[in-house]
């Protein structure tokens, strides 16, 4: 029988992630230290459409390489996962009786499911599915994690895929060893902080309680998979497992494991 899966919260970065040693082995020893997921299911901070929407199950639909102005080797990259078709007709199940459940059978798997996966579980063995984020706020966003919390007793790993901190337009030096701005530095503080203390009213307020912003989330879609990822965790106000921290580019690689 599958064990129930834990909860995944992780910062994605760019296509680059794969080129830091760093970042790369502590992504390994991450997927290695888990329990061997049965299905893989992924919310990305790249995927925003509503209502919810399914994304492809058919492991010859293409990446989405939904980025620009890089070297060709990373549009090479191909992440042929088997579909998970049960999981997605489960998902549609986990919803709402009327509630719009659309599907895209254009669209698999974006940047921010596929350069972590690449990593994660190289061998693509474990079928994967992609859905949307359906709508930007927190409270719902936690009602939709709870929806799909059952998935994990079937061995289903969750993960919210996003970024800790994402003020991309007020980076001064967006090398990888960059030193962090102020701003990055600060909302990571106060997102470990928040995270760490359960702190869910908190963190559903970030936009107006959190230090550094607007600057660490210009947008709001790199911090809005964390509340998929509480949402479908056992408590949101537990204390997660911190797993990586540090900062990539300026930006905090924070990324949290939950029961």
């Amino acid at each position: 029988m599958p064990s129930r899966m834990p909860v995944v919260f992780l910062s994605h970065g760019a296509p680059p992630l794969v080129d830091d040693a760093l970042w790369v082995s502590q992504l390994r020893s991450w997927a290695a230290a888990l329990p061997t997921p049965a299905k893989i299911l992924v919310v990305s901070a790249h995927w925003e459409a509503a209502p919810l929407t399914v994304g492809s199950t058919d492991a010859r639909t293409p990446l989405t390489y939904d980025f620009w102005g890089f070297p060709d080797r990373y549009y090479d990259v191909t992440y042929d996962a088997p579909g998970a078709p049960d999981l997605a007709a489960a998902v549609r199940a986990s919803m709402p009786d009327g509630a719009a459940v659309r599907d895209d059978d254009g669209r698999r798997l974006d940047h921010g499911a596929y350069v972590p996966l690449t990593v994660m579980y190289p061998d693509a063995t474990v079928p994967v599915l992609q859905i949307s984020l359906p709508t930007l706020d927190p409270a719902a966003l936690l009602r939709l994690g709870e929806r799909l919390r059952p998935l994990r007793d079937e061995g289903v790993l969750i993960i919210g895929s996003g970024f800790t901190t994402h003020g991309l337009p007020y980076l001064e030096d967006p090398s990888p060893g960059a030193v962090p701005p102020g701003w990055s530095v600060e909302f990571d503080a106060w997102a470990h902080e928040r995270t760490a203390a359960g702190d869910v009213d908190a963190l559903i307020d970030f936009r107006t309680r959190a230090p550094g912003m607007p600057y660490a989330h210009p947008t709001i879609e790199h911090f809005a998979p964390l509340f998929v990822a509480l949402g479908a965790s056992d408590d949101p106000a537990q204390r997660p497992r911190q797993v990586i921290d540090g900062f990539w580019m300026g930006l905090a690689k924070r990324s949290l494991e939950l029961a």
